[in-house]
């Protein structure tokens, strides 16, 4: 029981909705699009060896900041029953991107690896 004046606002209740799921993908890819998108089934587990990165380096990996960001994006709001939704759903959006799309991803890569090994 909460106490309160008679004059206070309605509690609002929310509904619990079940969170969404994450789900780990691989992209291996080129100027001219995905060559292979892997998606580890949910409950996997993943063996992954930790590689020792220096934290003043740029992170090279463009699919982290150049792919996954904006599909993140595109999913947004969106719900899919199953899993296998999802990747089609993924692997659809990348076969409509344009080849400049993955074509300056690539060659972003340049100027990131530039940054990364010019002398102090």
């Amino acid at each position: 029981m909460t106490w309160k004046h008679p004059s206070s606002p309605v509690t609002k209740k929310f509904k619990v909705q079940r969170s969404a799921a994450k789900v780990m993908a691989t992209a291996f890819w080129d100027a001219k699009g995905v060559i292979l998108l892997d998606i580890l089934p949910q409950g996997s587990v993943s063996m992954l060896e930790i590689l020792p990165h220096s934290a003043q380096n740029p992170d090279l990996v463009p699919s982290e900041f150049h792919l996954f960001g904006p599909l993140k994006c595109h999913l947004g709001g969106m719900a899919f029953e199953t899993e296998g939704d999802l990747v089609g759903e993924s692997k659809n959006w990348f076969a409509h991107l344009d080849l400049d799309f993955f074509r300056v991803g690539i060659y972003s890569l340049l100027s990131r690896w530039e940054k990364m090994h010019r002398s102090p």
